[in-house]
């Protein structure tokens, strides 16, 4: 998977290691769900009034959130070819910097996991995966962890080292 990140927001200092974390965690969900190498994801770190200026432009909710995911096919056309035939655009996920920050100590994990967390959060967002209801939760919940095992930052792995 190839995995863009562009830091829009300068309130929140973002670790160097972010970068590589966030592209093994997705590219592990990739894996998880037979995605080709040539897919693209690109993912902004915005801070809190732009988040909540994008919620409320296209999802009519006037309040930050922590994560937001725009796909770019799911209108059920042709996906956007950007290279060539194998390249593929899945769409963009934006990311609250200054949120993931508060949810991070409040979840006693740190901003690195849960910039992870939220960016795999988008992901399945991007792949049809949703949370209305208890099961779809459940079942959402559990890919999370799944790709987070992969790279050895799901709730179980972190608990190990506790």
């Amino acid at each position: 998977m190839i995995v863009s990140l562009e830091n829009d927001q300068d309130v929140i200092e973002i670790p160097e290691e972010v970068t590589h974390l966030l592209t093994a965690a997705l590219n592990a969900a990739a894996h998880l769900h037979d995605l080709s190498s040539e897919t693209e994801v690109d993912i902004t770190l915005v801070n809190r009034e732009e988040i909540q200026n994008l919620n409320k432009e296209y999802r009519n909710i006037d309040a930050p959130t922590d994560v937001l995911s725009f796909a770019l096919d799911e209108d059920g056309g042709e996906p956007e070819i950007i290279g060539g035939p194998e390249e593929h655009l899945l769409g963009d996920i934006i990311i609250c910097a200054e949120i993931a920050e508060q949810q991070g100590k409040e979840y006693g994990h740190g901003l690195t996991r849960e910039i992870v967390y939220l960016a795999i959060h988008g992901l399945l967002h991007l792949l049809g995966y949703d949370h209305m209801n208890e099961e779809d939760k459940k079942i959402m919940r559990a890919k999370e962890e799944e790709a987070l095992r992969e790279i050895k930052l799901s709730e179980d792995c972190l608990s190990l080292k506790l």
